[in-house]
């Protein structure tokens, strides 16, 4: 297993302060040369050089510049955005409020055939009802201080469950019990959550896998993630969404799904978890 999920993205980070460092070397410069021609002090280049700060566009069009390589500025920037999109913070990402990260995910998941999904915290986005959302959503803005737009960001989340029913698309999930028992909103709306799960597990598009609090772990509880076919994982932490496509961190969390299928429970056994659950709310 990756020691970050951000692995992917200080890899790409590295990546561009390599091809940065070769430019300056091929111009025969150090790096106290290159601060001075660029105009800023010589620890800027270092932390750049380091990977410990991503260049602005300014930043690489200044440094190509000085090397004589204004030929590798369009690629480095569109390297650079890449980086960018791999880490995501949720505060950047949501600045103008929460509807159009949802109707962005809208569109990932139309070109995905095959979803698989881990989630230890809440329920997928494609299973939520829309209070379920609402509480959610409600809950994700009060903490982060976004912009209301949370009605609008519901209907889009919700409108994720349309691909339960229509297109080529399979929905492999595996979910901790814990998730069932998270209340999220009231006891009227966790029941009636509930009962919208018991209703979508017998769609042909979804297999549903419950871990039970008692299983016996070979893998420990993970942060939640959705693989789409095997081009990317998006994993969620508390302050950014991280997009994984480095082919040997997509295999450990393919892996991970793997294994964590093995402690899950399916069908009869997973309705009766879900039941027990609902009878809790009671």
């Amino acid at each position: 297993m990756p020691n970050s999920p951000s692995s992917s993205a200080q890899a790409a980070r590295h990546a561009v302060a390599a091809r940065l460092r070769e430019l300056m070397l091929d111009a025969g410069l150090t790096g106290q040369e290159l601060a001075a021609r660029c105009g800023w002090h010589e620890s800027k280049t270092s932390r750049i050089l380091n990977a410990r700060k991503v260049p602005s566009e300014g930043d690489i069009r200044a440094w190509c510049h000085a090397c004589g390589a204004d030929d590798h500025v369009p690629d480095l920037i569109a390297t650079v955005r890449a980086v960018e999109s791999m880490y995501m913070e949720w505060r950047r990402k949501h600045q103008r409020g929460l509807r159009r990260t949802q109707e962005q995910a809208i569109g990932e998941y139309e070109k995905t055939v095959l979803a698989r999904v881990y989630v230890s915290n809440v329920m997928p986005g494609f299973f939520q009802t829309a209070p379920y959302a609402t509480a959610l959503l409600r809950s994700i803005r009060r903490f982060k201080d976004y912009d209301d737009d949370v009605t609008e960001a519901v209907a889009a989340r919700v409108a994720r469950g349309r691909f339960l029913h229509e297109g080529n698309h399979r929905f492999v999930v595996l979910m901790e019990e814990a998730v069932l028992r998270h209340r999220i909103g009231d006891a009227e709306v966790m029941t009636g959550q509930l009962r919208h799960l018991l209703a979508v597990m017998p769609l042909p598009s979804v297999s549903l896998g419950i871990i039970p609090f008692g299983a016996e772990r070979a893998v420990w509880p993970l942060e939640a993630f959705y693989l789409h076919d095997n081009v990317s994982c998006t994993v969620e932490t508390l302050t950014a969404g991280i997009s994984i496509t480095q082919p040997r961190e997509l295999a450990d969390y393919a892996k991970a799904f793997t294994e964590l299928s093995t402690m899950a429970v399916h069908g009869n056994a997973a309705r009766r978890l879900i039941a027990a659950a609902i009878a809790a709310l009671a």
